[in-house]
């Protein structure tokens, strides 16, 4: 836990309330990307002990939080971060179903939201973060593994490191598409004979975002995700194609 959470501190102003600080601790994990939309929070009483507060105080702050939009309250108990995606990502989807120029349009805003990303990751990513994206990357290199899985795992742990309550947001919105969008970059055909520039691509994100070179960042992810974008274009061909196939399953 960072500092402020060790509780409000000994100087804290009186007439300010408790469950105020609290809801700001709780939007600060949210905007360092600890908290992520969907996520569940911890229970009240795991929350009040983080923090050093009351159960009263934490549930204050959450009903304030759900209050504002950043909370829900999750059928059965429980308190979860808003996310959007259920209805704006399904939508999305089935766009990307009906004209496949809706899925190069994805293609080309990831390419701008994720330059953006990666080079705020190389900026502020903490030695914890980083080693997480490299974590990502080693295990998209054994075999056996789900590396689709592994890749969507690597662009969720840059989105945190970029450290943009914005960007996750976002992010979670069109979150299905992009685990489906992954999920086939890492099947026949589109992976076959292309297993090692793969990695080599996401090696080079990874090395600039550890050096803290945020230009190199944003060009390295750049160039794979425009690799990516020639090779939806060599395997769309026809209304048989396996990129046709891929997006109306």
């Amino acid at each position: 836990m960072g500092v402020a959470d060790a509780g409000p501190a000994a100087g804290h102003d009186p007439t300010r309330r408790i469950s105020d600080w609290v809801a700001e601790q709780l939007l600060d994990r949210i905007g360092r990307g600890d908290l992520v939309p969907g996520q569940r929070l911890p229970g009240e009483r795991q929350l009040a002990e983080q923090l050093h507060v009351s159960r009263v105080s934490v549930r204050a702050a959450l009903q304030k939080l759900k209050t504002q939009g950043f909370l829900t309250a999750v059928q059965g108990g429980g308190t979860r971060v808003v996310s959007s995606a259920g209805v704006m990502d399904g939508a999305l989807t089935e766009m990307v179903r009906a004209k496949l120029d809706n899925l190069y349009d994805l293609l080309e805003l990831r390419i701008a939201m994720e330059s953006w990303a990666a080079r705020r990751a190389a900026e502020r990513a903490t030695p914890e973060q980083v080693d997480a994206i490299g974590r990502t990357v080693e295990a998209m290199a054994q075999p056996g593994r789900n590396h689709g899985r592994d890749d969507m795992d690597f662009h969720v742990a840059i989105a945190q490191a970029a450290a943009s309550p914005v960007y996750l947001h976002i992010l979670a919105t069109v979150r299905d598409i992009l685990s489906h969008m992954v999920e086939f970059h890492h099947s026949p055909p589109f992976i076959e004979g292309q297993e090692t520039l793969m990695l080599q691509h996401h090696r080079a994100i990874y090395d600039a975002i550890a050096s803290h070179q945020g230009e190199a960042a944003a060009e390295a992810i750049t160039t794979h995700l425009r690799w990516v974008l020639d090779r939806y274009q060599q395997l769309s061909t026809g209304d048989e194609s396996p990129l046709v196939k891929a997006v109306r399953e």
